[in-house]
């Protein structure tokens, strides 16, 4: 059985009707609002469909060539899941299932939750679906992680707002977000109160990992979720001394001839999830602290750096250009790699979610990003959407997703859109609070 065959044999198994490869006149009828609706929904199905049966949610990795690294297909991930439970309340807002299928599936991943493995209330990288145990994500990186533990708490807050004033069995839902979201201890993470929040922590080897998070990258969330817990809360200090580094983090400077002001961890200008992952639910519009005054302008100036190395092309890649750009961390030719606008970083490899999960900074050029891709047909969209990456240079195409990728596509697209997620998590008063208590304010734009 061909590739090509296997492709439509999983579309007639998931019940999709819309699998086969779009042709050269739909593609050119296809309107942007239709277009988007195609791939959100289709994102959509990672986290919907193809979610782990026990927990409800997402596969770190599904492979449509059935082809898994130590059969770890039923391994869920917990920062992927956080951005896949926020693709599925876009998705039930939007109407793809029932409000009746929406709570079910929210109540079966809250069930879980609450019973898995957590490490002074925060989770760890992975767990193994069936049982909720931990899988280990490296030999000392069996505990848990601060940052995961942020970006699903970022996505729950979310859903506490969808639901907080519904019905009874909704509301009953919120109170029990609420108390996950109290019980995870972030002055733990301090490491013995130093001003500065650490990833990881090990019931076997404790801080040895020893990795102090400064900014910056895609962490910025977790400071911020850190500071607004109501009852672990973290002090202002961390904020500024640990992320910020007494303002060390301020450091302008050009990239591509275009302006950025502030420090990226070890390169000019990092990959593109450094942009989305943490303005998934908190909203850049119009944000700014002391350290910089228009976050959805340095993340916007940041996606064009990456786009305008693309076009330039310096290394001669097959395919770059206006129509298809994109560099973050993904599958790569050789293994996974954290590919960035710099020619150490850039192997040729374009990941999709680079470009399309900026569409809220550049909706105009990831648009073009997104038709080019879509009229590439079925050598690079398959039934849950654009696959990880791909590289012309190498012909390499493979037929496959992570979670932590597929979700800002979807989560992005719905803020671009209506602003759906952007609204539901500013409007908690435990955000709200966090974010005064840092000094960040909310302009108009």
């Amino acid at each position: 059985m061909t590739l090509k065959h296997s492709f439509l044999l999983v579309c007639l198994l998931l019940g999709f009707t819309q699998c086969k490869s779009p042709g050269k006149q739909e593609q050119s009828q296809l309107s942007d609002d239709a277009l988007l609706d195609t791939v959100q929904r289709r994102t959509f199905n990672y986290f919907w469909e193809g979610a782990e049966p026990n927990s409800g949610l997402a596969r770190e990795r599904i492979h449509m060539d059935g082809i898994y690294p130590e059969k770890d297909q039923n391994v869920v991930t917990s920062g992927g899941s956080g951005f896949g439970i926020m693709a599925i309340l876009a998705g039930i807002d939007r109407g793809y299932v029932t409000p009746e299928e929406g709570l079910q599936r929210m109540e079966k991943i809250v069930n879980f939750l609450e019973t898995c493995d957590r490490f002074h209330g925060a989770y760890p990288h992975w767990w193994y679906g069936e049982t909720g145990k931990v899988k280990p994500f490296g030999q000392k990186d069996n505990g848990g992680d601060l940052v995961e533990t942020a970006f699903i708490m970022q996505a729950l807050l979310a859903v506490h707002q969808y639901y907080v004033n519904g019905n009874q069995r909704e509301q009953a839902l919120a109170a029990r977000i609420d108390k996950l979201w109290r019980e995870v201890d972030w002055n733990f993470y301090r490491q013995n109160d130093k001003n500065v929040l650490y990833w990881h922590w090990s019931p076997e080897y404790a801080w040895e990992m020893d990795f102090p998070v400064r900014g910056y990258n895609e962490c910025l969330i977790m400071y911020i979720m850190a500071a607004a817990s109501p009852t672990h809360g973290v002090p202002s200090a961390v904020y500024h001394e640990g992320w910020a580094q007494n303002g060390e983090i301020v450091q302008p400077h050009k990239v591509e001839g275009i302006e950025l002001n502030l420090r990226y961890q070890g390169t000019e200008a990092g990959p593109l999830f450094w942009a989305q992952y943490s303005f998934l639910g908190l909203n850049p519009t119009g944000l700014k602290d002391e350290y910089c005054t228009d976050y959805f302008n340095e993340m916007r100036n940041l996606t064009l750096v990456n786009r305008a190395y693309c076009v330039r092309n310096p290394k001669h890649y097959k395919g770059f250009g206006p129509d298809c750009w994109g560099l973050t961390a993904s599958y790569s030719v050789n293994g996974y790699a954290a590919h960035s606008p710099n020619e150490r970083d850039d192997l040729g490899v374009i990941s999709p979610t680079a470009a399309l999960s900026s569409i809220v900074y550049t909706p105009e050029q990831s648009l073009q990003v997104m038709r080019h891709l879509y009229e590439m047909g079925d050598k690079v969209f398959g039934p849950y959407g654009f696959y990880d990456a791909f590289s012309e240079t190498d012909n390499w195409y493979p037929q496959r997703y992570l979670a932590i990728d597929q979700g800002p596509i979807a989560v992005m697209i719905e803020n671009y859109r209506t602003g759906l997620l952007w609204k539901l998590f500013m409007s908690h008063p435990d955000v709200k609070n966090g974010l005064a208590k840092l000094g960040f304010s909310i302009g108009n734009k």
